[in-house]
């Protein structure tokens, strides 16, 4: 356990952030020029934040009791809700979940928790993307090894920012040949085209199954970030932030735990906005995005 800090910070929000998202309801627990986390239920909390004025969500909700939050539980649906509500038009939230196993079967809760973001909450399912990991938490005997998280990309209407990471090599680089591709209609007819010797660069954009190193050392290298029970990778983090918004964009985690996207939103020259009801993984945040710097 870390040392509690009891007081709580007392200035306000920036002008312009304020004007952005409306007056908080309480005092921050720790504010600096670019990154802001709330002590308390991020339902309650994100009722004082203006419609549509969040532009990237980058989160891991506590999902199907895998984790002990320090006893903490949250309503889905109302959250959901109140999520689309501040997002804003073109915004994007990235929701990273998966599904425990009981009874010898997955839960679904996954699938049922995007289906309420299109059907009830009128968002789009911009792209379903996998976070692989390097190896299985809880190995299982009677099925294959689980490696992989869903990070489903949310938006509202069509995403108004994508910076492409451009780091997957191309196999066919300088190499120098041409070939015919044909392709089926619809109707039934076939489309042949010619690919030219040397088409595309060095580099092509990246695939949407994103493979990262994770465990003591790799997920992070601040240590007091492994007295949360879930944290996913900075580098995970970095990617979405990079992707999904701009510098002086607003980022919010709604259950910022160890403060890993605070982290790297602020690196990055973003606004990070971080909700926890835990003091305790509040305290770990703080001190995280305290001590860190811009790239």
């Amino acid at each position: 356990m870390i040392e509690q800090d009891e007081k709580i910070i007392t200035k306000q929000l920036p002008t312009a952030l304020d004007e952005r998202m409306g007056s908080p309801i309480i005092s921050p627990y720790y504010q600096d020029e670019r990154c802001t986390i709330y002590h308390g239920d991020c339902l309650e909390i994100m009722k004082s934040i203006a419609q549509h004025s969040v532009d990237l969500i980058v989160t891991s909700p506590p999902y199907d009791n895998l984790r002990k939050y320090n006893g903490y539980s949250w309503n889905f649906e109302r959250i959901a809700t109140e999520l689309c509500r501040i997002i804003k038009p073109g915004g994007v939230i990235v929701w990273i979940i998966g599904d425990s196993t009981i009874n010898g079967s997955e839960s679904l809760s996954s699938f049922k928790q995007v289906i309420y973001f299109v059907e009830n909450c009128g968002m789009n399912l911009h792209d379903t993307m996998i976070y692989k990991k390097n190896g299985p938490a809880y190995p299982s005997n009677d099925k294959y090894f689980q490696i992989f998280e869903y990070m489903f990309v949310i938006s509202m209407g069509k995403p108004k920012t994508f910076n492409p990471i451009n780091d997957r090599k191309n196999l066919w680089y300088a190499q120098k040949f041409s070939k015919t591709r044909s392709r089926r209609n619809k109707d039934g007819s076939v489309t042949v085209t010619k690919w030219d010797k040397e088409q595309g660069g060095e580099f092509g954009k990246r695939f949407n199954i994103w493979k990262y190193n994770v465990g003591a050392g790799y997920t992070t290298k601040d240590e007091i970030a492994y007295n949360h029970p879930a944290i996913f990778p900075e580098q995970l983090a970095k990617d979405h932030i990079i992707s999904w918004s701009n510098e002086r964009d607003i980022v919010l985690d709604p259950f910022c735990g160890s403060g890993t996207t605070l982290k790297m939103a602020k690196r990055l020259g973003r606004i990070a906005i971080g909700i926890d009801i835990s003091r305790e993984y509040c305290e770990i945040s703080k001190m995280r995005v305290a001590q860190c710097e811009l790239f």
